[in-house]
């Protein structure tokens, strides 16, 4: 009886061995794929985005954070500032041209401007992206800002791929967008 018993748990041993070894590849790569997303969230290359929701100028509600069905770049701007005006007709061309792949949100941190200000700059630059204004700099907080613009790119499991201080040429925004996009 115990010889049998012996005998069962070899054949057990050796089907597990061959189970795994003819698996084990696939096995190991579903792991090492999942350890490869981050889990702490910072306004960092490599980190998941702070996540937020805010409600939009046209009044729909919109949410950063998580897995999203498009890449996302969030624009942190202000009306008084030179660089986010020259940038404004740039991104509204990149908005128009990426619409299917890319959500851009425009965060106007309204704490240190206003929300007239910032509504005139919407018209004048005619913003084709939703606007969400920033009442208390709590997002623009939690991303760590410190100049205008900023730009944030996060792909769609939600991970900061880039962190842009200050304006870009257009060509290297775009290029950088579309790297954002294949990734």
């Amino acid at each position: 009886m115990k010889r049998n018993v012996y005998i069962l748990l070899a054949f057990l041993v050796l089907a597990g061995v061959v189970v795994y070894q003819s698996a084990g590849d696939k096995i190991q790569a579903a792991f090492q794929q999942e350890k490869s997303l981050p889990t702490e969230t910072k306004p960092q290359e490599g980190y998941l985005a702070p996540a937020f929701s805010a409600t939009g100028l046209d009044g729909q509600e919109y949410h950063v954070g998580g897995a999203q069905d498009k890449a996302i770049l969030v624009n942190f701007w202000a009306s008084w500032c030179d660089p986010c005006q020259q940038e404004a007709p740039e991104l509204h061309a990149l908005a128009e041209k990426y619409k299917d792949d890319l959500n851009i949100y425009g965060i106007n941190v309204t704490k240190y401007d206003n929300k007239k200000n910032a509504k005139s700059f919407v018209e004048k630059y005619d913003v084709n992206f939703p606007v969400m204004l920033d009442l208390k700099g709590t997002i623009y907080d939690q991303y760590k800002g410190a100049v205008f613009p900023t730009n944030v790119l996060i792909d769609k499991n939600g991970v900061v791929q880039d962190v842009i201080l200050g304006i870009l040429p257009s060509k290297d925004l775009e290029k950088k967008i579309k790297s954002l996009i294949k990734s």
